[in-house]
């Protein structure tokens, strides 16, 4: 047995069954010992982005750790983007970067990089194993780590010797230390505050989802407090029967006026509301500065507990009234994004996962279906583009009975199609939708947002992706994913429930 064996074996031990990765030579000995432990599921990315996204969508799916490989510092930098969404996400991610042999590291070879370094850019937790006896214990203390506080980002990084040199056992991961809990003083406050007239309920995290969702409207309603989250979620269940939360925007000018008269705020599972970025004359703050803002239960604490708390301590029981089905007809006609939602929520089947990239096309599709069948809603946590392709390939493998459709802007799209092929040779269950405007418009929007008001010649070459126009058919069919391009709506819900009936990956470009 060498280090390499031990630690699958601590991994199969602790849980965790599915590997998304794209070693090299550093972790051959770890694909040996993959390749001879079948009850691990192992999935090729041809993208490490795609490696790192896949084990985020995996997690907020199943709650369940899934090991992401990656070769390098190099490898692990191009992992990098969907880590940083994935640790926004509170996803517990434990990463394996392989890493040159213990004597081989004082030469300057050429994939020589400092992985201590670029994993503690991003990672709670970073353990370099200095020899194969401390794999299993290091893999162990590693998945704890990565469990703990909520959900944290845990990197192992593994020597090659380390790797091959003999080895003997395994380890189990301990349990997580209990979550962190405000007292009966703090929650009390909080009660006093949420019954102030103008207060707000800001919840996220595992309170957006039942059977907590349904703690927090009752709190809401016994309150009269505003129920409201944040614009991007890691997880929310919408659509009929469920709790009808009043989410923030994008815009900081329509945040400004959504909060406009809030007295007080208590926050459980949210951090305070912040612009995504800052302007020119425009707070970075939406909250009016004299709100009282209460971070009653941070994302690190035990949000469950919180709210069980809350809810006793102010006799809530009865929440507030549920969002109701109304589903629209199918739409015909021109393609409008207004018509594109309608279809979807026309046409989406009950406990249906969306994992949303539609960046400037989110806003009338996250509208037009809030009254749709129940389903799960999965968003860009980050902000680093390219999580959607990755996120729906882990979604599907996490949720196989569960249909997966993706709003894929084509601009951030074309940072990880590479994850089309795994969904192919994974037989995944996803629809895409490409919501093809040629181009970055969320540039557009930003330019206007930070106060310039002519774009010129190289601003527009930097915005658009024409001049070749990108032929989403032809690259899902090169990744062996069939897909047809839609000219107007009728077409569109012609292919939507043709994919929807059809099991494994499907993908829709559509104008808009």
């Amino acid at each position: 047995m060498n280090g390499a064996t031990t630690l699958v074996r601590t991994l199969l031990n602790s849980g965790i069954t599915t590997c998304f990765a794209n070693p090299g030579t550093s972790e051959m000995h770890f694909v040996a010992a993959l390749d001879a432990h079948p009850d691990m599921r192992c999935i090729l990315c041809l993208f490490e982005g795609g490696v790192t996204g896949a084990a985020d969508g995996y997690y907020r799916m199943t709650g369940q750790i899934a090991a992401s490989l990656l070769h390098l510092a190099p490898g692990f930098a191009n992992g990098f983007a969907n880590l940083h969404n994935a640790r926004k996400a509170r996803s517990a991610m434990l990463t394996i970067m392989g890493e040159h042999a213990t004597y081989h590291r004082q030469h300057e070879s050429p994939l020589k990089g400092d992985t201590v370094g670029v994993a503690s850019a991003i990672s709670h937790h970073v353990t370099l194993s200095p020899d194969a006896a401390r794999v299993a214990a290091d893999g162990a203390a590693a998945i704890t780590a990565a469990r703990s506080n909520g959900g944290q980002v845990a990197t192992l990084i593994l020597p090659a010797d380390t790797a091959w040199n003999a080895a003997d056992g395994a380890a189990v991961a301990a349990p997580p230390s209990v979550l962190e809990r405000p007292t009966a003083q703090a929650i009390a406050e909080a009660a006093e505050t949420l019954r102030q007239p103008g207060a707000v309920l800001m919840v996220d995290g595992p309170a957006l989802r039942r059977p907590l969702a349904d703690l927090a409207s009752a709190i809401a309603a016994t309150t009269g407090a505003r129920l409201m989250c944040p614009y991007f979620v890691a997880r929310i269940e919408r659509g009929a029967g469920t709790v009808p939360f009043a989410p923030l925007r994008y815009p900081v000018d329509e945040n400004v006026a959504l909060l406009a008269g809030s007295k007080a705020m208590v926050l459980i599972g949210a951090g305070v509301p912040t612009a995504f970025f800052a302007y020119p004359g425009k707070p970075s703050l939406p909250a009016p500065e004299d709100c009282q803002i209460l971070s009653l239960c941070t994302p690190e604490m035990d949000v469950a507990y919180t709210l069980q708390a809350l809810a006793a301590g102010l006799g809530a029981a009865t929440p507030l009234p549920v969002t109701p089905l109304a589903l629209p007809p199918a739409p015909s006609g021109a393609i409008t994004l207004e018509k594109l939602g309608q279809a979807i929520a026309h046409h989406m089947p009950e406990d249906a996962v969306v994992v949303e990239e539609a960046i400037t096309s989110a806003r009338p599709l996250i509208d037009a279906t809030r009254h749709a069948r129940t389903h799960d809603w999965l968003c860009l946590m980050g902000g680093a583009i390219g999580d959607g392709l990755p996120v729906a390939t882990g979604a599907a493998v996490g949720a196989p009975h569960r249909k997966i459709i993706t709003l894929q802007a084509d601009g951030s799209g074309m940072y990880t199609l590479q994850s089309l092929w795994t969904m192919a040779r994974e037989r995944l269950d996803v629809i895409v939708i490409i919501l093809a405007n040629d181009g970055y418009r969320t540039l557009h929007r930003e330019m206007a947002n930070v106060g310039v008001d002519r774009v010129g010649a190289n601003a527009l070459r930097m915005f658009d992706v024409v001049e070749p126009r990108l032929d989403w058919v032809a690259l899902a069919r090169g990744h062996g994913v069939q897909g047809v391009a839609v000219q107007d709506m009728a077409q569109f819900n012609a292919a939507f429930a043709h994919a929807l009936a059809t099991p494994g990956p499907y993908l829709i470009a559509v104008p808009c």
